[in-house]
This record gives C-alpha cells, sequence and structure tokens, in this order.
C-alpha cells in the first residue's frame, strides 16, 4: 500500500504513463473499429435518409403543386365546358323558339290565305246564287206580267212583232 501512498496524479510515473497511453490508444482503437464506426455510418445513414426524406418533401411538395395547378386547369376547363354546353343549349333553346314561331307564323298565314280563298269562294257562290234567284225571280215576274199583259191574241202579236223588229235592228 505503500506503493499508493508515493502516487501522484500530478507528477505520474514514466510506467503508469506508458501504459495509460497504451491503453486508451487500444481502447480508443477498438471502441473507433467497433463501436465510432457502425455509429458513424449509422449516422451517415440516418442523415441520408433524412435528406432523402426531405428530397421526397420537396418533389412531392413539387407534384403536389403540379397537380393543383392541373386540377385548376380542369377545373377552369370543365367551367369553360360548361358554359360552353349551356350556350350551346340556351342557342337551341331559342332556335327551337324562333322556328316554332316561324312554323306558327307561316301556320297562321296559310291558314288565314286558306280561310280567304275559302270566303271569296263562298262570296262567289252566293252572289251567283243571288243572281240566278234574281233571274229566276225576274222570269216569274216577267212571265206572270205578260200572261197578264198579253191575254188576248191581238197584243201577243203585236209583242212578237216589236221584238222582232228589235233584233233585226241589233
Amino acid at each position: 500500500m505503500m506503493f499508493l501512498a508515493d502516487f501522484s496524479v500530478i507528477k505520474p510515473d514514466f510506467g503508469l504513463f506508458f501504459w495509460s497511453c497504451l491503453i486508451f490508444v487500444l481502447f480508443w482503437t477498438l471502441i473507433g473499429r467497433f463501436a465510432f464506426r457502425p455509429i458513424a455510418e449509422a449516422l451517415k445513414k440516418r442523415e441520408d435518409d433524412i435528406q432523402g426524406a426531405l428530397d421526397e418533401a420537396v418533389k412531392t411538395r413539387e407534384e403536389m403543386a403540379k397537380m393543383k395547378a392541373q386540377n385548376e386547369a380542369l377545373l377552369a376547363e370543365a367551367r369553360e365546358e360548361r358554359n360552353r354546353m349551356l350556350k350551346e343549349a340556351k342557342e337551341t333553346k331559342d332556335s327551337i323558339i324562333k322556328d316554332a314561331k316561324e312554323g306558327a307564323k307561316e301556320e297562321a298565314n296559310k291558314i288565314l290565305t286558306t280561310a280567304k280563298l275559302e270566303i271569296e269562294n263562298q262570296k262567289k257562290l252566293a252572289i251567283q246564287e243571288v243572281k240566278n234567284e234574281a233571274g229566276l225571280m225576274a222570269l216569274d215576274i216577267t212571265e206572270k206580267l205578260l200572261k197578264t199583259e198579253l191575254k188576248d191574241r191581238e197584243s201577243q202579236k203585236k209583242l212578237v212583232e216589236s221584238l222582232v223588229k228589235e233584233i233585226n235592228l241589233s
């Protein structure tokens, strides 16, 4: 124990110093080879994984931005398509209404023209019938007048002679 009493940390012995250094170097080498290298490799792998995850996140964020832009473009295109379809539907509706109105006008004009022609034909028939009736009435009246005026034979001869003279003159 005496040996420990002479020991001083401030003034170490050469043997102690040598063996301490040798053990430290040996320990450092073993720890470096079997502990620090795997730890460094694990740290490097973890750093690479983190960097890869960060790169993947940036890449994903860029893809999401691209997809968002594409979605916006598709939405704008869909809205434009919807507006175009609504416009076409409105134009088609207006065209159908216009065609129907024109068709109704043409049909009304045809009906009106047909009615006017029918009215004109009926009017002509009525006038013809009135003329025929007037002629028949005139004949009846004339016949009755002639019968009453020309009852005697002599008045009939005079009438025939005067009619013959008029026919020869004309």
